[in-house]
Order: structure tokens, then C-alpha cells, then sequence
């Protein structure tokens, strides 16, 4: 398996954001109000395992499922990337955007000291931007304390 694609239902929304986080294309399906079937068959569609807690969710022929049994996030993430023996590649991290799972575009210094606050514009950080909702991101402590918590779970 080499980059696998995902579906988190909406009970693992933070789960969901940590694979972003990794690098991994993770839609999330929270909010939505959508029922099992249609979540089965987006897998299904897309080529993504589906992750979810609900333990009634039926099997499905050409649908890989992991059952989260864990209630903090660190367990369910150790508990995947167990499962599927997950590698994260340290150059995919933070290369999709937290909110909408989309891949980021590099900004230029130049492109992105308008965009960003006073304190921000004195960090010697790249920039990048997502594409889709404009949301922009920068190397700064939250980034520090990320790479400590994938240290400490060994990914």
C-alpha cells in the first residue's frame, strides 16, 4: 500500500485532520448527515479505506474498513497506522490543507507578507496557500509541537 486514500467518518474528525497533517489524502465526512450506504459507496467509487468507530457498518465487497476502537486520537492514529502498516513520508507532511484536504501551493515571501500577520511577516518560514479555501500556512511553534506528537507515536 503505498499512499493510501482515505474516508473518516464524522466521528474521527480530528483523526482525519492528524492524516492531513501526515500528508495523506483524507476526506472527511463529518457534518454531512449522509448515511452508511453512501459513505461505503464514495469508498468504494474512490478507492478509499474507509475509517470509522461505528462497528455496525456492514462489509462490503471492494471496500477496506478499519473499525476504530479507540477514544484518543493518539490510540486511533497508532491503531491505523498499525493496522495498515502506515510509513508516512516526511516530505508529504503538511503539504495538504488542515481544512479541506487539498494540496497547498508555495507562496512567495513576497506573495504572502500582505497576506499574513505583522508578528508572522518577521519568521524566516516558507508559505504555502490552499488553493480552494485561500487558507494560508507558515512554519511557527504549532509546527514544532506537531512534529514532537508524530515523534512521540513513532510516525
Amino acid at each position: 500500500m503505498d499512499h493510501p486514500l482515505f474516508l473518516v467518518d464524522a466521528m474521527l474528525g480530528k483523526l482525519a485532520r492528524w492524516l492531513v497533517l501526515l500528508g495523506y489524502d483524507a476526506k472527511f465526512a463529518g457534518g454531512a448527515g449522509r448515511g452508511d450506504l453512501e459513505l461505503l459507496e464514495e469508498a468504494q467509487r474512490e478507492d478509499r479505506i474507509f475509517v470509522t468507530r461505528d462497528r455496525r457498518i456492514p462489509d462490503v465487497a471492494g471496500v477496506r474498513k478499519v473499525v476504530i476502537v479507540h477514544g484518543q486520537f493518539e490510540d486511533q492514529l497508532r491503531q491505523l497506522a498499525g493496522e495498515l502498516s502506515l510509513k508516512p513520508d516526511p516530505a508529504l507532511r503538511f503539504s495538504r490543507c488542515a481544512d479541506c484536504n487539498e494540496p497547498l501551493e508555495t507562496l512567495t515571501r513576497e506573495e504572502a507578507l500582505p497576506l499574513v500577520p505583522p508578528k508572522v511577516r518577521t519568521l524566516e518560514t516558507p508559505f504555502w496557500r490552499c488553493r480552494r479555501c485561500g487558507r494560508l500556512y507558515w512554519n511557527g511553534t504549532h509546527t514544532d509541537r506537531i512534529l514532537e506528537t508524530i515523534r512521540s507515536l513513532g510516525l
